[in-house]
């Protein structure tokens, strides 16, 4: 690469065949615009955040600039809702369009002149076949289109019905207006493709100052052309649609230099689905919450799930950008917000499965706190908080077995585990129920291993989480798994029925304070974060933003789900 004092990608900057593009373009461009242009019809999803950090991170390595502009040509879909939550979600997400915020309305006007001018260089016609019969005529893969009996109008009739058609002098779907390209073309999309309809609905910026609307292939590029744009980016599905985009331009004899469209893969993540006509549909069925709720691959819902902007960009340069759609495994995303969160989130602990543990020599009425650092890996940073210990505790049903096996270390009838930060106990009895099953053990401490050290020496290989029955704050926790059973989800045929667990929570009191989005480190049970929405001061709802291991991913191996 030439030196460029604009230039300002570093060593670390991940290096993909997009970005070897734009630096053989830099001597042609006076400044790098790439632009992140979402339709207002629907939330965000973790397949939009790829391609967000990758236009807004190529602007940003090259000093250049990020448009935020919203293809709001199809109003029957669109909403004033969905643009403020994609403002909301790119700026979250750490990006920042400053002043190049634009809607394709914007040029609705220079639009229409643009098509005015195609229609004039007979590059464009008014055509008043109706949409079935332009899909009859339009041929397929192996047989070539038919011409429209009004391809040959004269210039001068299609400009005065395009006139007329803004005007709303014809009913919707009664005629369109067509580029006049090719109709014996390979590329389907240049079989003179439609550029604008007719269609009668209230605009959420422009109200009903229009009837008529540019369709997005033909919008798409004379915005990025209007903007400058330097580099439109977008995934594979628009490959095919490349030549139109070019076409238009050359056709209007645009200056140079023209913006340049590159494709690159979209995010294909395993167990989810991001096709927003499907999202939209387990909103509108309630088969989840909406469109933040946890589960959802919505950017909203996986902020709401307890996942950081920070995780999310992290994702995106872990997978890369490729040339090929491919399946990125779901453990990717999870891990990325588990080395997110290993270094945040405090450590504390909660039972969620409770086996009462009556510690027979530990004094009755008796209590004492415990100092317990919220970093027990890395005590510079001094922070801890009082833990209250007492003689009858919780523990985790999983962390007793009766006939234990050879791989078992926890808890077991005669066997000694230590209570993370208190002490040593050994089991003695386990009671049960007239049914069997075990409703309480019976346990005897060691005193001089407060702090869970040992006074002696000997080895203990098992440690455990607890909590102070008298003391333990009752909450809710949810409990989250995969949306899908099925890697690659054909449909709503794959939910998951057990993609949400409701349960009680036994926590140590100190999360009684906790506020709605702060994240913890249940011990031993995952990342949890207080859910933004249901949580209340002093009643925390908790919510599992992922386990501290990839649990599911065995689970599916070993064909459980």
């Amino acid at each position: 690469m030439k030196d460029n004092p604009d230039h300002n990608r570093s060593s670390a900057t991940p290096v993909n065949f997009i970005r070897t593009q734009v630096e053989e373009d830099l001597p042609q461009y006076p400044r790098i615009v790439t632009r992140f242009p979402p339709e207002p019809n629907g939330y965000l999803h973790v397949g939009h955040a790829k391609s967000i950090c990758l236009n807004f991170g190529v602007a940003e390595d090259y000093n250049g600039q990020c448009n935020l502009r919203f293809d709001d040509t199809n109003p029957v879909k669109e909403d004033a809702e969905y643009v403020d939550s994609i403002r909301d979600v790119v700026k979250w997400l750490g990006f920042d369009w400053h002043e190049g915020l634009y809607y394709a309305s914007d040029y609705f006007e220079r639009l229409y002149e643009l098509a005015q001018e195609l229609i004039r260089r007979d590059r464009a016609y008014v055509d008043d076949l109706n949409a079935e019969e332009i899909r009859a005529w339009r041929g397929t893969l192996t047989l070539p289109g038919r011409e429209s009996p009004w391809r040959g109008r004269p210039p001068e009739e299609s400009l005065e019905l395009f006139a007329r058609m803004r005007a709303g002098d014809f009913p919707d779907g009664s005629r369109v207006l067509r580029a006049k390209i090719d109709m014996h073309s390979p590329n389907l999309n240049m079989r003179d493709p439609v550029i604008y309809r007719i269609r009668r609905a209230g605009h959420h910026r422009t109200g009903d100052a229009w009837c008529i609307y540019p369709m997005y292939d033909y919008a798409h590029c004379l915005s990025d052309a209007l903007e400058g744009v330097s580099h439109s980016l977008c995934t594979l599905e628009f490959e095919d649609h490349r030549p139109l985009y070019d076409w238009v331009l050359e056709a209007l004899d645009w200056p140079a230099p023209r913006p340049r469209q590159i494709e690159f893969a979209r995010l294909n993540l395993e167990f989810t689905l991001t096709s927003k006509r499907k999202l939209l549909q387990l909103v509108r069925e309630g088969r989840v919450e909406g469109w933040d709720d946890p589960r959802m691959p919505t950017i909203v819902g996986l902020r709401r799930r307890g996942y950081t902007p920070e995780a999310i960009r992290a994702f995106c340069e872990r997978i890369g950008v490729a040339k090929r759609d491919s399946w990125i495994e779901y453990e990717w995303l999870e891990q990325s917000i588990r080395d997110d969160l290993n270094p945040k989130a405090r450590r504390v602990m909660g039972v969620l499965d409770p086996l009462p543990v009556v510690i027979d020599n530990y004094p009755e009425g008796r209590s004492e706190e415990l100092d317990v650092p919220y970093f027990p890996d890395d005590p510079g940073r001094g922070q801890s908080r009082p833990v209250p210990f007492s003689r009858e505790i919780y523990i985790e049903r999983g962390d007793f077995m009766e006939e234990p096996s050879k791989k078992f270390f926890r808890l077991a009838p005669g066997r000694e585990v230590r209570l993370r930060f208190a002490y040593y106990i050994t089991c003695r009895e386990a009671v049960k129920d007239r049914e069997g099953r075990i409703i309480r053990l019976h346990c005897t401490y060691d005193p001089a291993s407060r702090g869970g050290d040992s006074p002696d020496g000997r080895k203990i290989r098992g440690t455990i989480h607890w909590v102070s029955a008298a003391h333990a704050l009752r909450a809710r926790a949810r409990l989250y798994e995969r949306l899908f059973t099925a890697p690659r989800p054909d449909g709503l045929e794959d939910l998951n029925p057990d993609s949400l667990r409701e349960t009680d929570a036994w926590l140590e009191p100190s999360l009684a304070a906790a506020e709605a989005g702060e994240y913890f480190q249940f011990e031993r049970q995952g990342y949890f974060i207080a859910d933004a929405k249901l949580s209340r001061p002093g009643a925390p709802l908790f919510n599992r933003i992922v386990s501290l291991r990839d649990s599911w991913a065995k689970m599916v191996r070993d064909g459980k789900v």
